[in-house]
């Protein structure tokens, strides 16, 4: 795979999430704007508690890699992925990081 084809699939992924995202999370969310029950609603059973932890602990990955890079090779602008791991979700926010950290790299 080339760079620009990883690029493609990268974007790909985060804006696919992300519509899935829009389309069928957010208006269950609108209806109440309760946020802490929509958290809940993740751990309705052990399945649902195993991805929903999943999730939780890729984005502690993420947030771990984001700080490492920051101080070890200088990639700015992390934090700003480490937002679109929370809204929409860690998908987005992962594709993103990657995007930012190859475009920065490429840069040097």
């Amino acid at each position: 795979m080339t760079q620009r084809q990883f690029m493609i699939s990268l974007w790909l992924i985060a804006s696919v999430f992300t519509l899935f995202f829009l389309i069928w999370v957010l208006p269950a969310v609108a209806e109440t704007w309760n946020i802490p029950a929509a958290f809940a609603a993740g751990f309705v059973n052990p399945f649902a508690a195993g991805y929903s932890t999943d999730v939780i602990m890729c984005w502690v990955t993420l947030a771990a890699w984001v700080l490492y890079d920051r101080q070890q090779h200088q990639i700015k602008y992390g934090w700003l992925c480490l937002l679109l791991g929370l809204v929409p979700g860690v998908a987005t926010g992962f594709a993103c990081y990657l995007i930012l950290r190859l475009r920065q790299n490429s840069a040097l």
